[in-house]
């Protein structure tokens, strides 16, 4: 018995062996989705190629993403290359949907990061970059549209090199480029490899390097060597009494070093003309690392807080953390997972540290687009999801209830603009309340909230097309009919100094008495750093009994500002003064003494309202660039760079976002829609005095 188990644990570590979970991340319209399609058919995953350009690509499943043509929701799905299990999430590259991004990257073990060979590192893509930095996750980068007018492979490196900072390696160089481009150099074989336009790509030659490519590709091998002897100590020696390195020994350096992040290999092609994507899927193989080749996971107990390490293994308690919700028409709700160890079975029971309960797996999924597969297992290392589990969001962790631990959620940026919503008739207000609580479910950068003094439903995002979305599939699948008002910038409030103040509530409710007495400080906390709350008083002044409620109360009052009922953010509160009364002293009393005082204390403390900041990157024509720098200057925006690129100009510039509804309309009417744009959030930023008072007589 004990000799089977071992095998059986041997044949699962194999497996694990064999498989990677990569996500595709870009700026958008740099071709993830293409690149993604290309993937499926060269694996045989599907047989017939889908389109961005003719809504029939199998990730863009959604109506909005086939009309629109762009990723809204990361799809996840299979295939299988050199007997190797790819599991892949096509993730968005607009901003508005970089939540998607975010938590994808949060469970994925590497990267393919598609870039243009035109566009080069645009905004979009260095977001992207700095959040698979953030959780280190191995990367590749792809070069792709290398057919396109003004392509050019070593610019894009060096931007990358530049802007990224990354520690980028061709492992490829292109034979030509635009219109000649023909094929790739791989410079680890040394051969040349070419694809059949006829055949869909499909067929590859393989064949030695023209004549005039040969001394561009010894060159770029020799960096290649150069680059991983330096990160590998027995290579080094090995290359410098040999002056080369065999195919295997610099295949398994490149992995190594990618492994580590000391290197991103480089490669390219062009995903809509079937050039490049073998190699590609080559290089997920042999340099992304399977689950065996990340760290082990780290959480802590939910109760004391002890660090605990899980293994990445079948045979180790089960850890999983949730890192998606989404509605299925078919199937209800689905969250998605990612096993870190042991094994989700259906029919089993996991236990949910959040809440404190435990809960029945009914039905596990391994997942293709929009499609479904049922199985009886997820086993660790590998991503799928359960359907109808309630009592689950986004971040939380599953795990054994006799081995608890918590893994490090996730983080989503702060919503930017908001409008009002109402429905349409009394019939449609349950239902738009329902469809709102379902879609805050699925997108943590969807929020709603009341305003108090109209009475109005306000839905926040991340942008207009976040929202226009949104309503969109009210709509479609909700049957929600609705009216919304015109998109917000969501400001926000902070304080310029430090103060203090005291609040004494004393009156008399329903009857009886109620007594408290707060002293609040509050002090600037770092731009972008957040709310801090600490209690510096005796429990003679203020009882532990009332401490919950008291920061409750300091809760509601920074939800709210004392400006426009803007939420305040970097704040240091501290409670430093209090009374209480041991008959009269309420929990009614010490809530409201506490958001009293703090409203005081931030009155005194010369509050400011902030406004989102947008990273706006311009490519125009050079003829009108005088028209779109003055453009931006009149938008109360700060221009850092101006460079050329292929007979256009490039503008990099600082814009605050209450300037930029619109901003499409105007620029196609300045460069008779010659011009584009791109923008994403980057900062907060105090509002002029001026502006900030107009705000507030609004």
């Amino acid at each position: 018995m004990a000799k089977n188990s071992t095998i059986e644990a041997a044949e699962r570590e194999h497996a694990l062996a064999t498989i990677r979970n990569i996500g595709i991340v870009a700026h958008i319209d740099a071709g993830k989705t293409t690149t993604t399609e290309r993937m499926l058919f060269y694996t045989g995953r599907v047989y017939k190629m889908g389109e961005v350009h003719d809504g029939t690509a199998v990730m863009d499943w959604m109506a909005q993403e086939q009309e629109r043509g762009i990723t809204i929701s990361s799809a996840a799905t299979t295939c299988f290359w050199r007997d190797q299990q790819i599991n892949i999430i096509d993730t968005p590259g607009h901003v508005d949907f970089t939540a998607e991004v975010e938590r994808a990257l949060r469970v994925l073990d590497g990267v393919v990061g598609a870039f243009c060979a035109v566009g080069g590192v645009q905004p979009q893509s260095e977001t992207v970059w700095r959040q698979a930095q953030k959780y280190r996750v191995p990367r590749i980068a792809f070069i792709n549209k290398m057919d396109r007018t003004g392509a050019q492979f070593m610019r894009v490196v060096q931007e990358m090199r530049d802007k990224l900072h990354a520690p980028v390696v061709p492992v490829q160089i292109p034979w030509g480029s635009e219109d000649h481009f023909k094929g790739v150099v791989d410079l680890v074989k040394m051969k040349l490899r070419t694809f059949d336009e006829g055949a869909l790509g499909v067929k590859v030659a393989v064949t030695a390097i023209p004549p005039e490519l040969e001394a561009e590709a010894q060159a770029a091998r020799e960096a290649l060597l150069e680059a991983v002897a330096e990160s590998d100590e027995a290579l080094l020696n090995a290359y410098l009494d040999e002056g080369d390195l065999d195919e295997t020994a610099l295949t398994g350096g490149i992995r190594r070093a990618t492994l580590c992040n000391r290197m991103v290999p480089v490669l390219c092609g062009t995903s809509l003309r079937n050039k490049g994507i073998q190699p590609l899927l080559d290089a997920v193989v042999d340099y992304l690392p399977t689950p065996l080749d990340v760290p082990p996971v780290v959480g802590r107990h939910p109760k004391t807080g002890e660090e605990l390490v899980r293994e990445t293994s079948d045979r180790a308690p089960l850890c999983a953390l949730a890192f998606k919700v989404a509605t299925d028409a078919f199937v209800g709700r689905l969250v998605f997972m990612r096993v870190y160890s042991g094994q989700l079975i259906k029919g089993a029971n996991v236990f949910n540290p959040r809440t404190q309960k435990r809960e029945r797996v009914m039905r596990l999924i391994r997942l293709h687009a929009n499609q479904r597969e049922e199985v009886d297992t997820l086993y660790a290392g590998e991503i799928g999801a359960i359907a109808g589990i309630k009592g689950v969001a986004t971040g939380d962790t599953l795990c054994a209830e006799q081995k608890p631990i918590v893994l490090e959620g996730i983080e989503f940026p702060e919503p930017v603009i908001s409008m009002a919503i109402e429905p349409k008739t009394q019939a449609d207000k349950e239902k738009l309340l329902e469809a709102l609580a379902d879609l805050a479910e699925e997108d943590p950068t969807f929020r709603t909230a009341k305003d108090v003094e109209t009475g109005q439903t306000i839905i926040q995002g991340m942008g207009e097309l976040h929202l226009e979305i949104l309503r969109d599939r009210m709509l479609r699948e909700f049957n929600v009919k609705a009216n919304a008002g015109r998109p917000m910038v969501a400001y926000r409030e902070t304080i310029r100094e430090a103060a203090r103040a005291d609040f004494t509530f004393d009156r008399e409710l329903g009857g009886k008495h109620h007594f408290a007495m707060l002293g609040m400080a509050v002090e600037k906390n770092a731009r972008g750093s957040g709310n801090s709350v600490d209690f510096k008083i005796s429990s003679d002044l203020l009882p532990h009994d009332f401490r919950s409620v008291v920061e409750e109360g300091i809760r509601d009052g920074l939800s709210t500002g004392v400006l426009g009922n803007f939420p305040l953010v970097d704040v240091r509160v501290s409670v430093v003064n209090g009374q209480w009364h041991p008959v009269d002293s309420s929990e009614i009393a010490f809530r409201s003494a506490a958001s009293m005082s703090l409203r005081e204390a931030v009155r005194a403390a010369r509050p400011v309202l902030l406004e989102p900041i947008m990273a706006l990157e311009i490519v125009t024509p050079e003829e009108h660039l005088g028209d779109v720098l003055g453009d931006v200057t009149m938008r109360r925006g700060q221009v850092k760079d101006v460079v050329q690129r292929d007979g256009t100009r490039v503008i990099e510039a600082s814009v605050p976002l209450a300037e930029l509804f619109g901003y499409a309309t105007t620029l196609r009417s300045l460069t008779r829609g010659r011009a584009g744009y791109t923008m994403e959030p980057t900062r907060f930023d105090e509002v002029p005095d001026s502006l900030g008072q107009e705000l507030m007589n609004c």
